[in-house]
């Protein structure tokens, strides 16, 4: 069985040891693997080149702001599931967090990835349209579930299935990490919160942005918004320390 990656700067797959930026694992020493495809179009995703392909993006109308489509062949890379095991188990890392793209579209394989590493604590990172079958489930210790709001550009439809936010909320492994770029996304992401009766201690908000400026200047209105509503707030530490750049 093989796996779809994403590619970094020198065309070799995005496997790499950093620190968690996001979330309540932010800080900690962690393998990244980044899987390609997505399910959603987020206007301001800013890992596009696992999904907005030259050709595919127009054709199906998926829109991304920068206007700027990638080469599949040049940002995408199929591995042995074998291979790719190997490989972050050099990273020599105890927790590793598959990322994306939406990683549970390739469930199967994925499956076998992680039956291959069978000490590693596993972080999914999951936008929360799909689930994992029962043999990718029981390797997962934790699920960050990002649900994309209004602004994301995805339809409530597509990005907002009522039965996978309650199946969320009820299994404790799972935190629920809300991009937001205005308070009026805080209001929205509440809401579902309060729709689903997800637990406000497993609410993360995190603002929308690749620089630190837009960082800073969006958490200064989001901390109070954080203490009314009960949430966490997530700031994103891989962008201060690297900027928005693959493989960090």
């Amino acid at each position: 069985m093989k796996l779809t990656l994403a590619t970094d700067d020198t065309g070799g797959p995005e496997i790499f040891s950093s620190v968690q930026g996001e979330g309540p694992s932010a800080g900690m020493p962690v393998a990244f693997v980044r899987l390609s495809r997505c399910n959603l179009a987020c206007v301001w995703c800013d890992t596009a080149y696992t999904w907005h392909f030259t050709g595919a993006a127009e054709k199906f109308g998926r829109p991304h702001r920068s206007g700027r489509t990638y080469d599949r062949r040049a940002n995408q890379l199929t591995l042995p599931v074998a291979e790719v095991a190997q490989r972050i188990a050099e990273q020599g890392q105890k927790r590793l967090v598959v990322t994306g793209g939406e990683p549970l579209l390739q469930a199967a394989a994925l499956a076998e990835l992680l039956e291959l590493l069978p000490d590693i604590t596993v972080e999914i990172e999951t936008n929360g349209t799909t689930r994992a079958p029962p043999r990718l489930d029981v390797r997962i210790d934790q699920y960050n579930v990002s649900p994309k709001l209004a602004h994301s550009g995805n339809p409530a439809e597509l990005a907002l299935l009522p039965e996978r936010l309650h199946a969320y909320a009820g299994d404790p492994r799972a935190c629920f990490k809300f991009v937001v770029a205005a308070p009026e996304d805080v209001a929205e992401a509440a809401a579902l919160v309060r729709a689903h009766a997800i637990p406000p201690a497993r609410v993360f908000l995190m603002p929308e942005g690749t620089d630190s400026a837009t960082l800073r200047t969006r958490e200064r209105w989001l901390v109070p918004l954080c203490l009314e509503h009960g949430f966490r707030m997530s700031d994103r530490l891989h962008i201060h320390l690297f900027g928005d750049t693959r493989g960090t």
